[in-house]
């Protein structure tokens, strides 16, 4: 049995911008950052026929062909894996919340594939099979950012080259910053994000399009992405506070699918709570509110009022690693 264990990730700044759709022509400036909130998949070779899947559904399918699951499918294709063989896949936080679960699962299973063929790979390559798997094969529209912090773990700056490189550096921060944020990052689950493909899939459409409005945009949240490098690098976390905020107000105007009326009355909710800035982490219309909280009991309390839990994390300086391999 071999099980991989991978962490989901918030973003800090830039997001957005890790789609080809943009930096293809402008290149693209993330900043994002592995939790303790994992996927684990498991792989074992078996003594039945076929291909056995265990993830919120069941299949068993006697080809890869075969396999309905899009991500399980197009990884065991790309390494010919043969049958039988059984894989199990388990979530701390499940999928269409926001953070990076996808991405984070196609590095867990091929981390997975990898160790089954006793093959050493370095993170760089599994987040760029995972990103061809998902981008480049299934045309999904998503960006690059969930499957390099998966990869990689950490609190990291990712520069996406207009060839397709990307390159890959740690957010130089100092551990008294570091502490701060995970005591002062609060994250509360706000309801399951039903449209987070759809808005994706309009930013890519119009900015293939040229639109200026989304353009315009996204020039403005990389520049603030470069701020917040900036201003957490200097210690600054109140600045990083305020330049979520503006983030936030940014992200919102992209898309109308973004946000809604009760995520909005929440965020206000936590700025006049202890909240300096926040955002919803993802393509948006569900999943998690991120504050960077000053008064974290106020916020907490605040919150509850409203019915929203939270989820506590810590930093995951590992990223996607074997815990078992027989």
């Amino acid at each position: 049995m071999i099980i991989s264990r991978t962490p989901l990730r918030i973003s800090i700044g830039g997001g957005g911008t890790d789609l080809p759709s943009y930096y293809r022509n402008h290149g693209g400036f993330v900043i994002a950052a592995a939790i303790n909130k994992h996927i684990y998949v498991g792989i074992n070779e078996t003594f039945g026929g076929g291909y056995f899947l265990k993830y919120s559904s069941l299949e068993h399918a006697v080809s890869i062909d075969e396999i309905r699951h899009s991500l399980i499918r197009e990884v065991l294709r790309l390494h010919e894996v043969p049958a039988p063989i059984e894989i199990v896949s388990m979530a701390d936080i499940p999928a269409g919340t926001g953070l990076g679960s996808s991405g984070a699962f196609t590095v867990g299973l091929l981390r997975a594939v990898h160790a089954l063929k006793r093959k050493y790979v370095d993170p760089a390559v599994v987040a760029e099979e995972a990103c061809k798997i998902e981008i480049e094969t299934l045309q999904e529209p998503v960006g690059k950012q969930d499957q390099y912090i998966a990869a990689y773990g950490g609190l990291a700056c990712f520069e996406f080259l207009q060839d397709g490189e990307v390159k890959v550096n740690p957010l130089n921060i100092s551990n008294g910053t570091l502490y701060d944020l995970e005591e002062h990052l609060l994250m509360f689950f706000t309801g399951y994000s039903r449209n987070a493909s759809v808005v994706l899939d309009d930013q890519k459409t119009r900015s293939e399009m040229g639109d200026a409005a989304m353009l315009d945009n996204l020039h403005y949240i990389k520049q603030l992405g470069q701020c917040i490098k900036l201003a957490l690098e200097a210690g600054n976390v109140r600045r990083f506070g305020e330049l979520m905020h503006e983030h936030w107000l940014h992200k919102k105007e992209r898309s109308p699918g973004t946000s809604n009326e009760k995520i909005n009355r929440w965020y206000d909710v936590g700025r006049q709570n202890g909240a300096v800035g926040g955002k919803l982490v993802g393509a948006g219309g569900g999943g998690f509110l991120l504050f960077y909280a000053e008064d974290r009991d106020a916020l907490r309390a605040a919150m509850q009022r409203e019915g929203l839990r939270e989820v506590r994390f810590a930093f995951d300086h590992e990223g996607s690693k074997l815990l078992a391999r027989d």
